[in-house]
């Protein structure tokens, strides 16, 4: 890489040490909850907003200015033409009207109120498809609700996909605002959204904004950009000035001198010692990545789910070093299928053709151009088989879903049938499915069960399924789940999606003891929500009701609550392919 691109890479990655709680991402499964400072006037139509308290977490380093002689006035800043000027209350990166949410996503929604739940939602959620709908929502540009300041809103919107590990979609909203009007909170997700994108350049637009909201870190930045600049004298003595005051140390001053030796030649250079490093913050996690250097196996291991789904695309780490946390994103939701399969085709095009053998991406090829169907079937059985856990397990499938959508519907498949089938909809592949509607009327009990149980909630209206109640009563009297967790959640997936009526499944869940009747002050929320038909507000709320790391600690009332508003606001789709999908991974 030419060391011009590499300084421009590598510029501003210091900045996030000193940034209260955006800069703080340790191993725990939930990131610390985003400060809210109060906004700033906004030029354009401002809304009242209540000011939120920061928090006061950091990464434990606090610096101080840097001595005057190595300060030097930044250049005037850029202004914007009326042209290029963006509405800030329609800040995000798709089209509302190409989303299922539709342009009035929030309607008469308090923006205040939403932005609490959004601050306060528990990632990763339990559904990979509620999290793939509530980060398009998150991206629309929908017109911003009433009570809350628009710049406020985005950086709302962009922490909660930070805290998802939607890095470049966060990175998406908060570059759709001019930095000209950025609030302190957006200048503060803005660094966040820097680091987790490995892209510490971004942090120079930013100096104004820090000097007001971060003070103590600007001296790091400043180095940085010095540096950028060919000052590689005012850079090192910015440095060595941190290091005098003792602010800085270990690890954390050691990729700072690594940074600042990056964009500028200062003659120096760091060793970086991970020995005694016990957890991965933002700031080590983002100054690392930009400088093409892997943390630790023993960290990134014991990051939270979130962060792995950053790692998986820093673009300066070998595609082979980033397999296993791509899994991790394809299970959470962060990578598409076909984004997976991609990940698995770069590796392929990297590897020596001796060393192909035996390894992932050469079962995914077999999986995919086998020679014959049950060598396509063999190489899909070892991707089901491996991987640690329930987010592995839903890569894998991912993987192989289009592989899947290749196999003809048998009756002499039905030790397969349920995974293949459960492949497809992990990939949305519905039409495909439901090929298999016949083939499953001939199989066991068993495997026609799990079968049919996924393909009558995720398959499109108008398909030859048996959904009649005395079907659903045969599911449930062979349903060995725990509770029968199982049979509630397809009564009420069932019931949500109007495929059975109220009547019978008022009848089921008394006969079974199902609780999905339970009326909760959230499900009231919900369903007040999805009548104003405000699509957005309907999947924030579903977000908070998914607070849960796996199905089986669903509540079945949340799933039919969920289902039905999805429905109710035209979001069908999605409605069913949670539903199917809370089958598929209970």
């Amino acid at each position: 890489m030419q060391p011009a691109i590499r300084r421009l890479l590598l510029l501003g990655a210091a900045a996030a040490l000193a940034i209260p709680a955006i800069a703080q991402v340790q191993n725990a499964t939930t990131p610390t909850p985003a400060p809210a400072p109060a906004p700033t006037p906004q030029p354009v139509r401002p809304e009242p907003t209540q000011a939120q308290p920061a928090d006061g977490n950091d990464v434990g380093v606090e610096v101080q200015p840097a001595d005057e002689v190595a300060y030097r006035p930044p250049p005037p800043p850029i202004e914007y033409p009326s042209f290029a000027r963006r509405d800030p209350f329609t800040a995000g990166a798709l089209d509302p009207a190409r989303t299922a949410i539709g342009s009035d996503a929030w309607g008469q929604a308090n923006g205040a109120f939403l932005s609490s739940l959004m601050r306060r939602m528990d990632t990763p959620i339990a559904s990979r498809w509620a999290h793939i709908a509530l980060r398009d929502a998150l991206l629309a540009k929908a017109h911003a609700p009433a009570g809350v300041n628009p710049v406020d809103w985005a950086a709302e919107r962009a922490w909660l996909l930070l805290r998802m590990g939607e890095a470049d979609a966060a990175r998406m909203v908060v570059a759709s605002v001019d930095t000209d009007r950025f609030t302190p909170k957006m200048v503060q997700v803005a660094v966040q959204a820097a680091l987790a994108t490995s892209d510490p350049l971004a942090l120079c637009p930013l100096l104004d904004g820090m000097r007001k909201a971060e003070a103590r870190v600007v001296p790091l930045v400043q180095a940085i950009c010095a540096g950028l600049n060919g000052e590689a004298a005012s850079a090192s003595a910015q440095i060595e000035s941190a290091r005098r005051r003792g602010t800085i140390g270990g690890i954390d001053l050691a990729l700072a001198q690594k940074a600042v030796g990056a964009t500028a030649d200062t003659g120096t250079a760091a060793t970086i010692e991970w020995e005694p490093v016990e957890s991965l913050t933002a700031w080590r996690y983002g100054l690392s990545t930009a400088t093409a250097m892997s943390p630790p196996k023993k960290l990134l291991e014991s990051a939270s789910p979130q962060l792995r789904a950053w790692y998986a695309r820093a673009p300066f780490i070998p595609f082979q070093d980033r397999l296993d946390s791509a899994r991790i994103a394809a299970g959470l939701g962060v990578l598409s299928s076909q984004a997976l399969v991609d990940f698995y085709s770069a590796i392929y095009d990297a590897t020596d053709p001796n060393d192909l053998g035996g390894t992932d991406s050469w079962q995914l090829r077999l999986a995919f151009a086998g020679r014959d169907q049950e060598t396509r079937l063999a190489a899909m059985r070892r991707f089901w088989s491996e991987g640690d856990g329930r987010l592995q397990h839903e890569a894998a499938r991912a993987a192989v879903a289009r592989a899947a959508a290749r196999i003809e519907p048998s009756k002499d498949l039905q030790a397969d049938a349920p995974e293949l089938i459960a492949s497809m909809l992990t990939a949305g592949l519905d039409q495909q499915a439901a090929r298999w509607a016949n083939a499953i009327r001939q199989m066991d009990d068993e495997p026609a069960d799990r079968a049919w149980a996924m393909l009558a909630l995720g398959t499109p209206e108008g398909s030859s399924l048996d959904l009649s109640v005395g079907r659903v009563n045969a599911f449930i009297g062979r349903d060995k789940s725990e509770g029968k967790r199982r049979s509630a959640f397809l009564v009420a997936g069932l019931v949500g999606l109007g495929r059975i009526d109220a009547a019978a499944a008022s009848r089921l869940n008394r006969r079974y003891s199902l609780h999905i009747e339970r009326v909760t002050q959230w499900s009231q929320m919900l369903d007040a929500a999805a009548r104003r038909h405000q699509g957005g507000s309907v999947l924030v709320l579903a977000g908070t009701g998914l607070q849960t790391p796996k199905f089986e600690s669903l509540p079945p009332a949340h799933l039919f609550h969920i289902v039905m508003a999805l429905r109710n606001t035209g979001q069908e789709f999605a409605a069913r392919m949670i539903a199917a999908e809370a089958l598929s991974r209970t």
